[in-house]
């Protein structure tokens, strides 16, 4: 589904350090809503640091980050910006690479959990609501589950449920399949593009070249902290416009 003009997530001239290591070097990356931002590129390239910079789980050096338009991390740090973040933070999902279930509690218990602390949901409403999120995902069978039981597949789509279940305006994902064998990489990508034929705002952080061929509205390709390229999916992959990206994806040929 083509993304509109409407503005959901925008970091601007990003930057971030870890000691004398520049992670980050100015980026500026812009999610318009329904966008399935694919973003790839060799370890260590700030893929991730990005993503949790925007995901306000690290904050910046330098630059800012907008949500609605409203700036709510970098810039002038004061008091109406960590108000404004505090008030989007639920707007914004997160799936990581390692599921992060709470292993004490079930399945169920995972996917309402945030909805009644953070939304204020009543537990019918956020158990009703869980139950159609695990239908989707194909989990209703598991709701009483506790993570220890499930596949590696289940539990990332458990986490996806999770997600879904505070009703973000945009989903970020940090290589949600990484830690998949082939057959469970196939469960979670399905769940993930049915999401996005849906309309779901995303961002998502891989290796899987496929899917960001086909499901993405647009590529951005990182490299030493920085954007090298951008652009449409299969003009990306057809005929690359930089050298580097050329050789990062010579290495996924047969």
């Amino acid at each position: 589904m083509a993304a509109s003009t409407r503005r959901v997530l925008v970091g601007q001239e990003i930057g971030k350090a870890f000691g004398s290591h520049r992670v980050l070097d100015a980026v500026d990356l812009t999610l318009h809503q329904r966008d399935v931002v694919c973003v790839i590129g060799p370890s260590g390239s700030g893929k991730t640091t990005l993503l949790r910079c925007l995901a306000l789980l690290t904050a910046p050096d330098q630059g800012r980050v907008l949500m609605h338009d409203q700036v709510v991390a970098g810039g002038k740090a004061d008091r109406s910006v960590a108000r404004a973040a505090r008030a989007v933070r639920s707007d914004i999902g997160m799936v990581f690479q390692h599921f992060n279930l709470w292993p004490h509690m079930s399945v169920l218990a995972n996917v309402i959990e945030a909805p009644i602390r953070v939304r204020g949901l009543m537990r019918d409403e956020a158990v009703a609501r869980a139950e159609v999120l695990l239908a989707k995902v194909g989990l209703s069978d598991k709701r009483d589950a506790y993570p220890g039981r499930l596949s590696g597949g289940q539990q990332q789509r458990v986490a996806i449920a999770r997600a879904l279940a505070m009703r973000p305006a945009v989903l970020l994902f940090d290589e949600p399949t990484s830690a998949l064998d082939p057959e469970l990489r196939r469960e979670v990508l399905a769940v993930m593009r049915d999401l996005a034929s849906e309309g779901m705002t995303m961002m998502v952080v891989t290796h899987e070249m496929g899917f960001a061929e086909k499901v993405g509205s647009r590529v951005v390709f990182m490299d030493g902290g920085r954007i090298i390229e951008e652009g449409e999916p299969k003009a990306f992959f057809a005929a690359p416009c930089t050298d580097r990206a050329r050789r990062f994806l010579a290495q996924f040929e047969d």
